[in-house]
């Protein structure tokens, strides 16, 4: 297992229970592939640097999870395939 942190960037324009749905379908996801989410961290609606298609902001959420490493490719795949997020990216955290 190791530590990894998962970031997406959802449409602004969801309201706060298919916000909360997203999340936790995330965090399921997670679980489905044999890993832990450890901290979520929600920033909230922010506004994006550059348009994301046509959305100015953006609804932030951080997850650090645990995960077997061959299951990102799984998770990245349901990241991508799901509208309501614009952006996403999951990063190796550094062993300290």
């Amino acid at each position: 297992m190791r530590n990894y942190e998962l970031a997406y960037i959802s449409d602004p324009e969801m309201d706060e229970q298919a916000q909360t749905d997203l999340e936790a379908k995330v965090a399921g996801w997670v679980e489905a592939a044999g890993g832990t989410t450890l901290k979520v961290d929600r920033w909230g609606k922010r506004r994006l640097a550059y348009p994301i298609k046509k959305h100015t902001d953006g609804y932030y959420v951080f997850y650090q999870v645990q995960l077997p490493p061959q299951s990102t490719r799984q998770i990245e795949r349901d990241l991508r395939l799901t509208e309501n997020i614009l952006r996403f990216l999951v990063t190796l955290q550094d062993q300290v």
